[in-house]
């Protein structure tokens, strides 16, 4: 009776997806929520766009979750992109700091143009400036969430939702994940797992597309630069290992296209990217990158200023082989930093908070025992005025077992009376 139950419920399953797959047309794409891939962040997209080997750049969630580990304070940043033919791109995020080196993050965008002239099917063309108007836009929802794994390892997921609202309105959702490896000093190796869960969007009329999973890789290292009173930071990432297709086209000049890393190992490398920031002591940071390396003509270039710890204002400015520059700003903000110094460490777990405050109460009860222990002795010790300043040093040196001395209480009236005037001057 069990084996034909199992069987029925198999049977069941077996017919619900062959009934969901003839609802829609399944069609594998390249690039299925493509405004997802997007760069938000100013100091990233000054450096080539290799998000992924960017620390601290809480703009960049959508790429390296893992960060989040990192986070000690809640921080606030937003952006701002103004693209081609009055294209915008809005960025908006959160960032909250979790005990045991965790963190939570919450993203909100808008990617579209509005004000489009058109005509309805059927009506003249209207004289002078008189058009009809419409929006088209991309919102996208994303949670992250990242958190220290072992001593050097971080991991972070984030899952992403997107409403297309166009000709025709439809969904689309993705999921990635992150992880970073600290091998030596400054010097760490970042994976990203995109759409393990696979890039889909449903559509209005029923088509349903996707977009295979892919992996990428990337690096960084920091070289610090004393007599430059700053710090150089290298950034890089590759290409996509998994499909033929990995590299991305906007850039490709070639014809050849970009080649997986097995087919062609110097192919693949050329379709990465890059860049470098040499962040000063004083706050000031200045980057210079290309989106691919496959032309010149997608260098990157932008600076960056922090201000008091609490404000980081980024810009950058990104040319394109066939389209016109790209100028983006963006802004950090931190509510906690704006009034109060910056902790030496995140978080702190109950005892070892408790650890600390004990240990800064008993700071000044230790330094007062200090000094009673130099001034007691003298009581004691002194026959006459003039050998006791030549004598008072002496008990100082000596261990704490003078205090037991029984001279104290049977000692006449004058020399107590002289003393006191002694310690007093």
């Amino acid at each position: 009776m069990s084996f034909l139950k199992k069987f029925i419920s198999l049977r069941t399953c077996f017919l619900a997806c062959a009934f969901a797959s003839s609802a829609f047309a399944a069609d594998r794409v390249v690039g299925a929520n493509a405004t997802l891939d997007m760069e938000p962040g100013a100091r990233s997209a000054a450096l080539g766009s290799a998000t992924l080997a960017v620390e601290g750049d809480y703009l960049g969630l959508m790429t390296n979750a893992y960060q989040l580990s990192q986070a000690k304070y809640m921080w606030a940043s937003f952006s701002h992109t103004a693209y081609y033919e009055d294209t915008k791109y809005d960025y908006a995020s959160m960032v909250i700091p979790l005990p045991n080196h965790q963190g939570l993050g919450v993203s909100f965008s808008r990617f579209g143009a509005d004000d489009i002239p058109y005509i309805r099917e059927g009506e003249p063309v209207p004289e002078g400036s008189n058009y009809n108007t419409l929006s088209i836009a991309d919102w996208v929802f994303s949670v992250a969430w990242g958190r220290r794994i072992m001593d050097r390892l971080d991991l972070g997921l984030a899952f992403h939702v997107l409403y297309r609202d166009m000709d025709q309105s439809g969904w689309g959702f993705r999921g990635d994940a992150s992880a970073r490896y600290q091998i030596k000093d400054d010097f760490y190796v970042a994976g990203l797992l995109k759409g393990w869960t696979s890039s889909a969007a449903s559509w209005e009329s029923g088509e349903f597309e996707y977009s295979a999973p892919e992996f990428y890789l990337a690096l960084s290292y920091g070289l610090p630069v004393q007599y430059l009173y700053g710090k150089f930071n290298f950034y890089w990432q590759s290409a996509g290992l998994f499909h033929h297709d990995a590299r991305d086209l906007d850039f490709d000049e070639d014809t050849k296209g970009g080649e997986r890393i097995w087919e062609d190992p110097l192919d693949w490398l050329s379709g990465g990217r890059g860049g470098v920031e040499f962040a000063f002591d004083f706050g000031l940071k200045l980057r210079v990158g290309l989106s691919s390396f496959t032309t010149f003509k997608s260098v990157t270039a932008g600076a960056g200023l922090t201000i008091a710890n609490f404000l980081v204002v980024d810009y950058a400015f990104e040319s394109h082989p066939v389209f016109s520059p790209v100028h983006r700003v963006s802004v950090s903000f931190s509510p906690y930093l704006f009034g109060h110094k910056p902790r030496e460490e995140g978080h702190l777990s109950k005892t070892d908070a408790a650890k600390k405050l004990v240990t800064e109460e008993e700071l000044p009860t230790e330094e007062f025992v200090e000094e009673s222990v130099q001034e007691t002795p003298v009581a004691p010790v002194v026959p006459t005025v003039n050998e006791a300043p030549e004598k008072e040093p002496a008990p100082a040196v000596e261990t704490p077992k003078v205090e037991t001395a029984p001279a104290v209480p049977t000692a006449p009236a004058t020399p107590i009376i002289e003393t006191d005037d002694e310690i007093l001057e």
